[in-house]
């Protein structure tokens, strides 16, 4: 079941502009899990109790989403990105970063218990596994804290290094914790690679990942050994058009 309702059960603070907001909702008992797993939240507009999704078959993708671009701007809800950090039978939990940056960071900052939003997936059909390695290599910002979880969970006997800019808080794994952007790409940039095959995974905010990435193919890790995703942009949100960075981004995820 693609789409459907969730429900906020609670809400518990991970750091101090972090929160893990526990969902409950129908048709989450069969889906699968796997790391790094995404969907999308639907979030209502303020005016609203619960936000207003389209009735078409929400497994043809690009009529679903025509659908929902149809409904009239007013009464539409704002469409964002977020990692599953955990699926246990009928409960979801996903983390949210805080603030007044975005609707989606507006709306985690009040939620609480009975507050409704949409979802459209998780599918298995965006799962991209990491490939096999002999260590590999993790850097991020905040934004990238739930998805680096989930993949270090799956990866408990392999050689990690992690750089995330983000508040310090549980993690399953060794992480080195830094204050800015800059110093995750300094690290990446200056990190001795360790013997044998190595893969990268990268996230967060599309500077940092541009950056990363091409120091680590300047140094000659191949392309298709680097999963790399920008979850935002500074002074864009998702509802802007794409930038030229952002679709050669995209042609080169696509040619990976």
């Amino acid at each position: 079941m693609l789409v459907g309702l969730l429900t906020v059960v609670d809400v518990r603070p991970l750091t101090s502009t972090m929160v893990r907001i526990g969902f409950t909702g129908s048709g989450l008992s069969v889906l699968d899990t796997w790391p790094d797993q995404q969907l999308k939240l639907c979030i209502p507009k303020p005016d609203q109790r619960e936000p207003r999704l389209p009735e078409s078959d929400p497994d043809d993708v690009m009529s679903w989403y025509q659908a929902f671009m149809a409904i009239p701007e007013a009464e539409r809800p704002w469409m964002r990105s977020f990692t599953v950090r955990r699926l246990t039978g009928d409960r979801m939990e996903i983390d949210f970063v805080l603030g007044d940056h975005g609707p989606a960071a507006r709306w985690a900052t009040t939620a609480r218990p009975g507050d409704v939003v949409g979802r459209y997936g998780p599918s298995a059909d965006y799962r991209r596994p990491l490939p096999a390695a002999d260590w590999y290599l993790f850097a991020g910002d905040e934004t990238a804290v739930p998805a680096t979880a989930t993949l270090l969970e799956s990866l408990p006997e392999a050689r990690t290094m992690v750089w995330l800019a983000a508040s310090p808080q549980p993690m399953p794994g060794p992480v080195q914790w830094v204050s800015s952007p800059e110093e995750v790409v300094a690290a990446v940039r200056s990190v001795t690679f360790p013997p044998g095959s190595g893969a990268a995974w990268l996230a967060g905010e599309a500077g940092l990942v541009r950056a990363s990435r091409r120091s680590l193919v300047e140094r000659g890790m191949p392309k298709s050994r680097i999963e790399f995703t920008g979850y935002w942009r500074r002074a864009l949100s998702q509802d802007d058009a794409p930038t030229a960075a952002d679709l050669a981004e995209a042609q080169e995820r696509l040619s990976g």
